[in-house]
């Protein structure tokens, strides 16, 4: 969920969210230009009070041209920080020069190198076509998300009810992070008071394989973790699918079949993958309470 950083009010309350991530914002929610300082002074603050423990915090820094990304690096690499967003990437050049910018603050602060992790957000017709450059260009690379909204401006295009002019780009982008095994974040929506076609809108972002999605409004995180968390019945399923293709392992049969569908190893991965996330959520519930 994104915070502008300058608000105190605001980031107060995100605290007390159940957003997965605090994306602290240094960029565009944050204007004029002076409240820039503001906002990293707010996260440093917050950072050495430990009012973000146990919560994963990845601040958005300006961009390169933007005459703010030093100050953004070299005052928010500290504890209580798990990586940064990097906007407007347009190729993996522009994650490499961040990768090696973190690799120099990480070795002067005495950080383990690799310490800070990154998320780019493909908001640029360059981002698209390069979206799996973007993805390998460093380890640090654990997600990358769509900006649809600076997306549209570059393409000069315009979205409609449907979503169709940004359905190719959100296919590009998931299958660019699924390449190269990071996850797949779908675009914010502007409409953060219609819920129906929000939910309309994370139904066609999960088909297409993303794994969450970004947020602008607490409102939208119920529906957003409802979607993208899986469903009572998908786990009875995946238990079925894993317990039946062991079985047929084990008695030589090779053969398995589950609610009427033959459970191959494809089926069983997807499984075995939906059966992690859903340890993960639990083990998130349970550390919080």
């Amino acid at each position: 969920m994104f915070v502008p950083a300058h608000n105190i009010e605001i980031m107060s309350k995100a605290l007390k969210t159940d957003a997965d991530i605090l994306l602290l914002d240094l960029e565009d929610s944050v204007q004029p230009k002076q409240n820039k300082k503001i906002a990293r002074k707010n996260i440093m603050e917050y950072a050495a009070s430990g009012k973000l423990k146990n919560l994963h915090i990845f601040p958005r820094v300006n961009d390169r041209e933007s005459g703010e990304l030093l100050k953004d690096i070299t005052e928010l690499t500290i504890s209580g920080i798990d990586g940064f967003v990097y906007p407007k990437s347009r190729t993996g050049e522009d994650i490499y020069f961040i990768d090696k910018l973190l690799e120099t603050i990480e070795y002067e602060k005495g950080y383990k190198i690799g310490r800070f992790n990154i998320i780019p957000l493909i908001e640029t017709t360059s981002a698209i076509l390069h979206a799996e450059e973007i993805c390998k260009a460093s380890d640090r690379v654990i997600a990358i998300a769509f900006g649809n909204e600076d997306y549209l401006t570059d393409l000069c295009g315009k979205n409609d009810e449907e979503a169709s002019a940004i359905f190719t780009a959100r296919s590009l982008i998931a299958i660019a992070a699924r390449s190269q095994g990071v996850i797949p974040i779908d675009t914010v929506h502007i409409k953060v008071h219609d819920l129906v076609d929000l939910e309309k809108n994370i139904i066609i972002a999960k088909k297409l394989g993303f794994e969450g999605m970004l947020v602008l409004h607490p409102k939208e995180l119920e529906l957003v973790h409802k979607h993208y968390s899986p469903t009572e019945e998908e786990i009875k399923d995946a238990k079925k699918m894993v317990a039946a293709f062991e079985e047929s392992q084990r008695s030589g049969v090779g053969v398995a079949i589950v609610n009427g569908k033959f459970v191959g190893p494809p089926l069983v991965k997807n499984a075995i993958k939906t059966l992690k996330k859903h340890d993960k959520i639990m083990n998130k519930l349970n550390r919080e309470r």
